[in-house]
């Protein structure tokens, strides 16, 4: 190999030492031991355009060890995206583009925010398999690119590593390709401490097609591990590539003290003395940038050759491709949802089917599944092909891994040209979480379809009764939640979930039927309205008494509570409040139209925890809730059992209005 590119290889190491070195945080080790292997892939390999980096037939590229981000701040630097050297030397730094871990958005070239070890594996599995729908649906003249992964020890430890990598196996996603950084060093010490499988035979075990490189430092046998990995269609690939963290940092390679914390100034100096290098911070030797900077150019060709095959394939499927990747739903799209008529009994999980059975069929950027729980989620579709190891559906059985269903619906929606969604019970909502968080972080219109919503589960008990995870979806900035309290508001959650684009939105639905209030219910749009008014003489508006603000099947307790006050001559308000998000999103006249801040004696229902409901029923108020597991037996027993019933609610009232005349 030429000088000018063990000059680049260096660059890269010299650039991960000094901005970890002067921000006094990060992870120098392992940027430094996978810099022969990035260069590799970045000049000879990736398909890559720094003056278009969206272009939407790239090659993705995705560092899933993202504590090891100045390898990728790096690389974007001296390929020539819109990264400078300024923004280089303010690592870690506030307002900086170069944030400690890379986040999707902050910095161009970033595909995929990995903070947390496995996702970006995870993220990777969605990103093939969009690769392989859309191709299959336009043609690989428009879509025919790659997905490479760097992944460290510790993504393949989570348990979102192994599951990524069981799916990707099964469904042979062969353009998915990981490089496994096998540097045997974690935080606390040599790998050994905890972690001693042979991860080639678990790969090969999953269906992977797998190689192994004992020299992280020869360039080519790296080259050739990288083209046969491409050259292999059938099966997902990983190469086993043993390097030295920290090398060639003389006292500090192949240590932990060269994972997670900067080498120290004397130990940097040393290795640059090693390298033969310039003690001159951040220096990078002129010939080998110009060296990356034509070798991108070269990597940008493929852009090019893209645009002339666009140009000879027909207008019109153009046209529809490019309007996929916009994200615009089709004109149209929600006309033909369906009504549900007042009275009856519907579980919110079978509107919910009902009304995804018509989206599927005018959004075809719909797809979507469930975790092994298609029948109870309402999530079997008829006439749609299912996603299988023979070929691409927009119906995918995530099989009982509801860890990688989330993060690879974040991977399709990053991908591009897809609205995908994960199904599940609320209460699994516990594996989905740090998935569900980088959503709403990177703003992602993913949408989760969370069936057995509350003490309603009734005999599987407690174990599966959901208590505390609206609190904890509600907790999550970005997130919408929306607890629809019959069918017709289950079809306007739809709407929302499939209107709202920057965020995820959790769907809460329930298990057992409820009857259709009949009332209008556009104000579920808006995330709370007035249900009913119920007043002694039969009028209808005015200032209410009370307000009892209730969520999803809760609804029909409030109902019932505020005919009873209405008997004794109370004048009360019934509130529907599916989406808090929502509701504050609206303006203030029109929450106080709702929720008149003159009216301080306020109770609301939900069975599930009480937690933030005071932002809504104020310090004068009540919240009807449960603070404590649930119990097996029958849903509606435990309804009882545990206070949800009209005459609880009624009393809460009379005590909130007691409180206010005295």
């Amino acid at each position: 190999m030429t000088d000018v590119a063990w000059q680049s290889i260096n660059s890269i190491r010299v650039l991960a030492m000094d901005a970890v070195e002067q921000a006094q945080s990060g992870h120098p080790g392992t940027p430094m031991a996978l810099a022969p292997a990035a260069y590799v892939l970045w000049t000879r390999h990736l398909r890559y355009d720094p003056a278009a980096p969206d272009w939407p037939d790239r090659d993705r590229f995705i560092l899933s060890c993202g504590h090891a981000s100045m390898l990728l701040y790096s690389m974007l630097y001296l390929t020539g995206y819109d990264l400078s050297l300024d923004d280089i030397k303010a690592f870690r730094q506030w307002g900086s583009r170069t944030p400690g871990h890379p986040e999707h958005g902050d910095t161009v070239g970033v595909e995929t925010s990995t903070g947390p070890l496995g996702q970006g594996l995870g993220n990777s599995v969605g990103m093939a398999m969009a690769e392989r729908l859309l191709a299959a649906e336009f043609g690989d003249q428009l879509v025919n690119h790659r997905t490479w992964v760097f992944a460290s020890d510790g993504d393949l430890m989570e348990g979102i590593g192994g599951e990524a990598a069981s799916l990707a196996g099964h469904l042979r996603l062969g353009k998915l390709n990981v490089v496994y950084d096998n540097n045997h060093i974690t935080i606390d010490g040599r790998t050994s401490l905890s972690f001693s499988e042979d991860v080639g035979k678990r790969f090969e075990a999953y269906g992977w097609h797998v190689q192994h490189v004992e020299d992280g430092n020869d360039v080519e046998a790296i080259d050739r591990a990288l083209t046969a990995a491409a050259a292999e269609t059938e099966r997902p690939s990983m190469i086993v590539l043993t390097t030295i963290i920290g090398d060639p940092a003389p006292t500090k390679r192949d240590s932990h003290e060269a994972h997670g914390a900067p080498l120290g100034k004397a130990e940097v100096q040393a290795t640059k003395k090693v390298l033969g290098w310039s003690e001159t911070p951040f220096f990078v030797a002129p010939e080998a940038l110009l060296h990356m900077r034509e070798r991108a150019a070269e990597r940008a060709a493929a852009h090019a050759e893209w645009r002339t095959r666009l140009a000879a394939v027909d207008k019109a499927a153009v046209a529809a491709f490019q309007e996929r990747l916009s994200g615009k739903l089709p004109d149209g799209w929600d006309g033909s949802l369906p009504e549900f008529p007042a009275g009856g009994g519907l579980a919110t999980r079978a509107a919910s089917q009902q009304v995804l059975s018509v989206l599927v069929k005018t959004v075809p950027s719909l797809v979507g599944g469930s975790a092994d729980l298609a029948g109870s989620t309402g999530t079997v579709l008829k006439d749609l092909a299912h996603f299988t190891p023979d070929g691409p559906g927009r119906i995918v059985h995530w099989g009982v891994r509801e860890h990688v269903m989330a993060s690879a619906c974040n991977g399709l929606a990053l991908h591009g040209g897809f609205r995908p969604y994960g199904a599940t019970f609320l209460v699994f909502a516990d594996y989905m979480k740090p998935s569900i968080r980088l959503a709403a972080l990177m703003k992602l219109p993913v949408t989760y379809i969370f069936t057995h919503d509350s003490i309603g589960v009734g005999e599987d008990g407690p174990t599966h009764q959901p208590i505390e995870h609206l609190a904890l979806l509600r907790a999550i900035p970005n997130m919408t939640v929306i607890r629809p309290g019959d069918a017709n508001e289950t079809r306007e959650a739809w709407r929302v979930a499939l209107s709202h684009t920057t965020g995820p939105t959790a769907l809460i639905l329930t298990r057992q039927k409820l009857p259709n209030i009949g009332q209008p219910t556009e104000g579920a749009r808006r995330g709370g309205y007035v249900l009913m008014d119920r007043r002694a003489d039969g009028r209808t508006g005015g200032t209410p008494d009370a307000i009892i603000i209730g969520t999803g099947s809760e609804v029909q307790v409030a109902l019932a509570a505020a005919q009873l006050l209405e008997k004794e001559g109370h004048a009360v308000r019934v509130v529907s409040l599916p989406s808090w998000e929502v509701f504050a999103a609206q303006s203030q006249d029109y929450r106080d139209s709702v929720l008149p801040p003159s009216v301080r004696a306020r109770v609301s229902v939900e069975a599930a925890s009480d937690f933030g409901w005071m932002r809504w029923t104020t310090e004068a108020g009540e919240s009807i809730s449960i603070n404590h597991f649930g119990a097996s037996a029958p849903g509606e027993r435990l309804f009882k059992e545990f206070g949800f019933t009209p005459e609880r609610v009624a009393e809460a009232v009379r005590r909130v209005l007691a409180r206010r005349s005295s």
